[in-house]
């Protein structure tokens, strides 16, 4: 493999292209960026980073107004954009472009893209309107732009497929599981995979011997139960509705209240939907989908952002209670992570205080030190649970899978990125 190999990782929405590039010899993450506002030719934007390799060095930044019409002319500018600013040869060095994919029904692993694979995320977009269309845009400009490379879908359900069915499923009529594809699915498994494997090298155990409860706590938020190191439940369902209190989605919900509001304003589906997922959560109880500035606002004596961070922190414990239960009470962790989870040292100290009965001990000064995007450990030496918090890196297990699909190494690449196993008590 060429010394200047490089993965291509890409993330599609309605109107953006996120991109990252990876080192494979050595793995190392490079220039990342996104475009924003595609379509709009006024207010379409290109902005780009190099990380800082060593301390004290400073990784340069860019932002150009850049007129995008669609996916594929973003994907043009960004191969032009790199091959001027990073690699001349960039587009001959790319070994693999690996596509991050929301919903991909029952698909347990990540697969190369042929036209098979593509009918099934086309698919089950009926499940994901918002996500699987823009990431079958991006699929569509990578190929163009890199004909002969393998391409690779990664997708967002794919860990949580290990779930047995009396945890997925719905108590509907079973016909609607067979003819309509309707049960749980769960999403952020991206992030859940990862932080498991980076728990059980914290931990120094095999992930297959690690029992850990993973929150990705960020303004979409989800929980999930691992045992052994396959999902047996998650707190998201069909879509990514269901489960926690988050930014703009309302979570768990009793179904006759949907009903319920129907009726009495008169809503179509459509602004159901609207009302259900942008504009519930903290955001409707609060007013604000920034839970710092609900932290703030019930710092202050405001009543509805008491409620709205009680609310928050209520579903969390639930389900790390109910978690621990599916576990069978053998936990070897609790992990948090995402932006709430991995910046919020209020919210992981009121999510963890009463939880001291089942060995969930924090250590309070480690807690307030792992701010920041820092790894560490944030339990009592002896609290009998572990509570970690580790900073979720999707890209980086996207990237990994990739290279793992294609034919690459990802497994000892990724073992070389992170610089070993690690596991001290504080990082």
């Amino acid at each position: 493999m060429s010394l200047f190999a490089k993965l291509l990782v890409l993330n599609a929405g309605s109107s953006s292209l996120k991109f990252k590039i990876f080192g494979v010899q050595p793995f190392v993450a490079g220039v990342g960026g996104m475009f924003d506002r595609i379509g709009d030719a006024v207010n379409c934007t290109f902005k780009a980073s190099t990380p800082s390799n060593s301390p004290g060095e400073k990784g340069r930044k860019w932002e150009i107004k850049i007129p995008a019409k669609d996916h594929v002319s973003a994907m043009e500018n960004i191969l032009q954009f790199i091959t001027e600013n990073v690699s001349s040869g960039f587009s001959r060095e790319v070994i693999a472009v690996g596509h991050r994919i929301v919903h991909g029904l029952e698909i347990s692993q990540p697969v190369l893209l042929d036209d098979t694979t593509i009918g099934k995320i086309r698919e089950a977009a009926v499940l994901a309107p918002l996500h699987n269309p823009p990431g079958l845009q991006g699929i569509d400009a990578a190929q163009r732009v890199f004909q002969e490379v393998p391409q690779v879908a990664v997708f967002d359900t794919a860990f949580h497929q290990t779930m047995p069915p009396h945890a997925y499923m719905y108590g509907l009529p079973y016909n609607l599981y067979e003819k309509h594809m309707i049960r749980r699915y769960g999403f952020h498994g991206t992030s859940h995979q990862y932080l498991v494997e980076r728990t059980a090298a914290m931990l120094d155990k095999p992930v297959s011997e690690t029992n850990v409860i993973t929150c990705h706590l960020g303004n979409g938020s989800s929980v999930a139960a691992v045992r052994g190191g396959h999902c047996v439940d998650t707190s998201m369902g069909m879509t990514p509705l269901e489960g926690l209190l988050m930014g703009t989605r309302c979570g768990d919900l009793d179904p006759a209240v949907v009903l319920h509001i129907q009726k009495q304003l008169q809503l179509s589906v459509q602004d159901t939907d609207t009302l259900l997922n942008k504009k519930s959560g903290l955001l409707g109880l609060t007013g604000s989908n920034d839970l710092r500035a609900v932290i703030e606002g019930a710092q202050h004596g405001e009543t509805r952002s008491a409620l709205g961070l009680a609310m928050f922190v209520y579903r969390v414990q639930k389900y790390i209670g109910a978690y621990t239960a599916a576990l069978g009470g053998k936990v070897d962790a609790v992990v948090f992570s995402a932006g709430i989870g991995e910046n919020s040292s209020i919210i992981r100290e009121l999510i963890l205080e009463p939880l001291k009965g089942m060995g969930m001990h924090m250590d309070r000064a480690a807690n307030d030190a792992t701010v920041g995007g820092r790894l560490g450990d944030i339990s009592d030496p002896a609290s009998p649970v572990r509570l970690l918090v580790i900073p979720t890196d999707e890209e980086l297990a996207i990237a990994q899978q990739t290279l793992q699909v294609s034919g690459g190494t990802g497994g000892t690449a990724l073992r070389m990125y992170r610089g070993g196993t690690g596991g001290g008590r504080r990082a």
